[in-house]
C-alpha cells in the first residue's frame, strides 16, 4: 500500500513539474529568460527560507561554504539556466524528452567520479538512451535546433546537482539546500540579462498570476517528490518519474499545439527504456547485495 501511494504522489509530482514548465513557457512570450530565472528564484527562495526557519533551521551556517554544497549550486545554476531556455526557446515535448536523461547521466557520473561498479548491461543502456538523445537533437540534420542543446545541458548539470547531493553534510537539511538552490538562481538570472542585453521588467498583468503559480506549483511538486521517496521504496517508485513526460506531450499538444515527429517520439521512447532498465537492474543488484552474507 505505501509503494502504491508513493508510486501516486511521484506521479503527483511529475504533473506538477510539468504543469511548472508549461508557465515558464507561457512567461517566456513576455519575460526574458534571465528575468524569469530572478523572479522563479526569488519566489522558491522566500518560500524555502520560510519552511526552513519554520523548522528551526538556520539559513546562515557555515556548512553552505562544504565544497560539495558549492559544487550542489553550481550544478543547480547551470542545469536550471539551460532547461529553463530549452523550454523557453524549444518545443516543451523535446525538452522533458531531453531531461529524461538524467538516470542515466547519474548512472555513469556515479561510475566515473563517485567508483560504484556499474556493469556492461547498464553501459550498453547508457550508450542506447544517449543514442535516444541524439535522435531528439538530430545534430547535423536539418530539423537541428540549436538551442535544444540548453536541454541537454539541463540534463547534465542537474544529473551533477543530484550526484553532489550525495555528498552534502548531514547536518544540512533538504530545506537549506532548496533555499540555497534557489537564492544562487537570483543573481545568476541578472548575470544573464547583463550578459545577453535582455530586458528586466517585472511581471504585471495575467503574468504575475502566472510566477505565482509557477512558484507554487513547483513547490508542491518538490513536497510531493520528497514525500513519494519517503513513502515507497525507491526501486518501486522511481519509474514514475517518466510519467513527466506523457504529461509534457499532452501539454504541448493541447496548449502550444506542439506535434512532435517520429524521431522525437522514437527517440523519447529509447530514453525512457533505458532508463528505466537501468533504474531495474540497480534495484536488482541492491536485492543481490542484501541477500549476500556480511563480511566478517
Amino acid at each position: 500500500m505505501n509503494n502504491l501511494r508513493g508510486g501516486g504522489l511521484m506521479v503527483l509530482a511529475m504533473l506538477g513539474f510539468a504543469i511548472e514548465d508549461m508557465f515558464i513557457k507561457l512567461l517566456a512570450d513576455t519575460m526574458s529568460v534571465g528575468a524569469i530565472l530572478i523572479y522563479l528564484g526569488l519566489g522558491g527562495a522566500l518560500v524555502f527560507g520560510a519552511l526552513s526557519l519554520r523548522r528551526g533551521d538556520p539559513l546562515l551556517s557555515r556548512d553552505l561554504l562544504h565544497p560539495m554544497v558549492l559544487l550542489r549550486n553550481g550544478c543547480e545554476v547551470l542545469g536550471t539556466v539551460g532547461f529553463v531556455t530549452a523550454v523557453a526557446l524549444t518545443p516543451i515535448s523535446s525538452a522533458s524528452a531531453i531531461i529524461q536523461a538524467i538516470p542515466l547521466f547519474v548512472t555513469a557520473g556515479a561510475a566515473l567520479f563517485l567508483g560504484e561498479n556499474v556493469g556492461w548491461r547498464r553501459w550498453v543502456a547508457i550508450a542506447i538512451g544517449f543514442c535516444g538523445v541524439m535522435l531528439i537533437i538530430r545534430p547535423g540534420l536539418d530539423a537541428f535546433q540549436p538551442a535544444s542543446l540548453f536541454a541537454l545541458q539541463g540534463a547534465i548539470f542537474l544529473a551533477g546537482r543530484d550526484l553532489a547531493t550525495r555528498g552534502v553534510p548531514r547536518s544540512v537539511s533538504s530545506m537549506q539546500l532548496s533555499t540555497y538552490a534557489f537564492a544562487v538562481i537570483v543573481p545568476t538570472g541578472l548575470a544573464v540579462v547583463l550578459a545577453t542585453d535582455q530586458t528586466l521588467s517585472a511581471p504585471h498583468g495575467g503574468a504575475i498570476a502566472i510566477v505565482g503559480l509557477t512558484v507554487i506549483v513547483g513547490v508542491l511538486a518538490y513536497y510531493a517528490i520528497v514525500a513519494a521517496t519517503r513513502i515507497g521504496d525507491v526501486s518501486f517508485v522511481a519509474p514514475f518519474r517518466y510519467s513527466r513526460l506523457v504529461f509534457a506531450l499532452i501539454v504541448g499538444t493541447l496548449v502550444f499545439g506542439e506535434r512532435p515527429d517520429a524521431w522525437v517520439l522514437t527517440g523519447s521512447l529509447i530514453v525512457v527504456g533505458s532508463g528505466l532498465y537501468t533504474l531495474l537492474r540497480e534495484a536488482r543488484r541492491g536485492r543481490a547485495s542484501l541477500r549476500q552474507p556480511p563480511l566478517v
